[in-house]
């Protein structure tokens, strides 16, 4: 299977139709629909349904197209590190990062970094933490930003300077509103919104004394945003780390921690033995003399 022919498949697949996706790739037709015929019968699949409108993907078709973006993610990746190889610093870093108001550490390292080095970009994307670690496995991130109360096993790791704590965000007139802190009896019966992290990690398990099904979840969440909007909406009681929505006087949330504490580091991995570019590298030096 070669390279080129994977990137004819993925113009296929994002245009969703054949003329237009030989159009962008400057190839007739004829020559493209051969190319995807031939792909199809060196797999022995099928992965293309076609129609007079519209190409649609089989179920193999999907999962080629997500193998096939993560195979030219990581060529781009390869190809950068090498043409900044000799040169002056620069090229892209990439990070995946879990929401935590522990990246603004990272922000002003990235931007000591960039008054150095102006041609550094950085990519930030955010997942959770199996998805952070998912990602460094297949090589196309440098590092990843985790939320834990210990450090990661099988990783190498730069512990940064930040505790997290857990808690709950609530509209003002809220009858909790008027605690100080929010115990887990507190919350008894009440709908809530969890991240779909903690509830993978069970890191809120201990502290509620009971199995997430013992508890009225009415949602659950990756992106805090999205969560607040619900919050704001009365959906329920949205249970967050603190400090990553900004609560202006504007705002209809306010935040209590819960008590007791339930508390959260913040680490900076990467995958052991992995070789770095030179930007990446003096990011990694950098938080490590924080």
């Amino acid at each position: 299977m070669e390279f080129r022919v994977l990137k004819y498949f993925l113009a296929t697949a994002r245009t969703e139709n054949i003329s237009r996706a030989a159009e962008a790739l400057n190839i007739s037709q004829p020559a493209l629909s051969r190319q995807l015929m031939d792909l199809e019968e060196e797999l022995g699949v099928k992965l293309l349904l076609r129609s007079k409108r519209r190409t649609t993907l089989t179920e193999a078709g999907y999962l080629l197209k997500k193998r096939a973006e993560e195979i030219e993610e990581l060529v781009d990746k390869t190809v950068e590190e090498l043409t900044h190889a000799d040169a002056e610093v620069g090229g892209s870093v990439r990070i995946g990062c879990a929401e935590t108001a522990g990246m603004r550490v990272i922000a002003e390292t990235v931007q000591a970094l960039r008054q150095d080095h102006p041609k550094v970009c950085v990519h930030l994307y955010s997942l959770d933490d199996s998805g952070v670690k998912e990602r460094l496995e297949k090589g196309t991130l440098d590092f990843g930003v985790l939320v834990e109360p210990e450090p990661p096993q099988n990783y190498p790791y730069i512990e940064i300077g930040h505790e997290d704590r857990w808690g709950v965000f609530m509209k003002k007139d809220s009858p909790l509103a008027s605690l100080a802190e929010i115990h887990p009896e507190d919350l008894e019966g009440l709908p809530l919104l969890l991240s779909q992290q903690a509830l993978a990690n069970k890191e809120l398990k201990n502290w509620f004394g009971k199995d997430e099904r013992e508890l009225n979840i009415v949602a659950t969440y990756t992106l805090i945003y999205n969560a607040s909007l619900m919050a704001e909406a009365g959906v329920g009681y949205l249970l967050s780390l603190d400090r990553i929505l900004n609560l202006s006087k504007e705002s209809s949330l306010v935040f209590r921690p819960l008590a007791p504490a339930c508390l959260c580091r913040i680490f900076f991995i990467w995958k052991a033995g992995q070789m770095f570019s030179k930007a990446a590298e003096l990011l990694k030096e950098r938080l490590s003399q924080r």
